[in-house]
């Protein structure tokens, strides 16, 4: 027998009719702070980032490689992981496919990351993607873009997601999510939990206008969900999420 209540397809339709007023009137908000995300200032990048890629070192304007729209995934990758962050991979498997609908609409895609491009390459090449992946190791584009952070940060408390975090005690978790799940992540990275911690997974808008390059917009933590294509899908599984801890792997990882 279902555990979930049952009813006759009156019902179901009745149920599912007030539920298509509440998508609707989701949608319509969705769409109202899509706009107010696109009224915010735009604010000068003055500084010179460098990065590698695999054309050779970039400037930040080379990377919208003709287009004035630029769109990066801060990809938690630090140069002392061994392999990128299994939450940032699985949300990365959805970027082959868009990216060549982006880039022919005036927007190019990237991921960055803070490890060598020796290393992203050679990831890039294990999980089967394409889309184009730039190194700022030495640099401080991921740190002033709250995407990295120095170990005396972390020690202080950070600022990550416009908000300053207390000072970061690690302590043992139970399994599930929370600390647990942290440390577990970190050691699928090949690195301890301090070192996971100090990057972070985010999403950053820029715009190339008359040979300036502004910063439009950044979101981090649960504002990359939606970027974050499995589970958009859950969403609207019989079962949602259905989650009580880490079951996700990289793509090449399941059934071993």
């Amino acid at each position: 027998m279902p555990t979930h209540e049952t009813g006759t397809r009156e019902q179901w339709l009745k149920a599912r009719l007030e539920l298509l007023k509440a998508e609707k009137e989701l949608t319509h908000r969705s769409d109202q702070v899509a706009r107010q995300r696109q009224e915010l200032p735009w604010v000068p990048i003055n500084k010179g980032y460098r990065f590698e890629t695999d054309d050779g070192s970039a400037s930040l304007a080379d990377l919208f490689r003709g287009r004035s729209q630029l769109l990066v995934y801060h990809f938690m990758f630090g140069p002392d992981f061994a392999a990128g962050c299994p939450s940032c991979s699985s949300i990365a498997d959805g970027f082959n496919g868009i990216a060549v609908h982006l880039a022919n609409h005036d927007v190019m895609l990237w991921a960055v990351s803070r490890a060598p491009i020796a290393k992203l390459q050679a990831y890039k090449r294990r999980i089967g993607w394409t889309f184009p992946w730039a190194s700022s190791v030495g640099g401080d584009f991921n740190f002033d873009f709250c995407a990295s952070y120095t170990e005396e940060q972390q020690r202080a408390g950070i600022e990550y997601n416009f908000t300053r975090e207390p000072e970061l005690l690690w302590r043992p978790g139970q399994e599930g999510g929370g600390q647990a799940a942290e440390d577990k992540f970190a050691a699928m990275c090949g690195t301890d939990a301090n070192t996971y911690h100090r990057e972070r997974p985010g999403t950053s808008a820029f715009a190339l206008e008359d040979g300036i390059i502004y910063h439009t917009y950044s979101t981090y933590a649960r504002g990359v969900d939606g970027l974050w294509g499995m589970y958009q899908w859950l969403d609207r599984a019989p079962k949602g999420r259905n989650e009580t801890g880490v079951w996700w792997r990289r793509q090449d990882e399941y059934g071993k």
